[in-house]
């Protein structure tokens, strides 16, 4: 892999642990109640998610260069 690649996962990894390390109770609670949301409002809500990413990549691979 490209080592963008490997840097942007390194970088999701970093702000996905802050929740759990900085705020446990937060992020247990929070995670608990997302387990009660029925699974299609989790796959719209995954699905922005994805969206949303590949946008912002596509806005940062194509201006990059300027």
């Amino acid at each position: 892999m490209n080592a963008t690649i490997w840097m942007a996962l390194a970088l999701v990894l970093v702000l996905e642990g802050l929740g759990p390390m900085l705020l446990p109770r937060i992020w247990r609670r929070m995670i608990l109640s997302m387990a009660q949301l029925p699974d299609t409002l989790l796959r719209r809500f995954g699905g922005g998610l994805v969206v949303a990413g590949g946008v912002i990549y596509y806005m940062v691979s194509t201006h990059a260069g300027n």
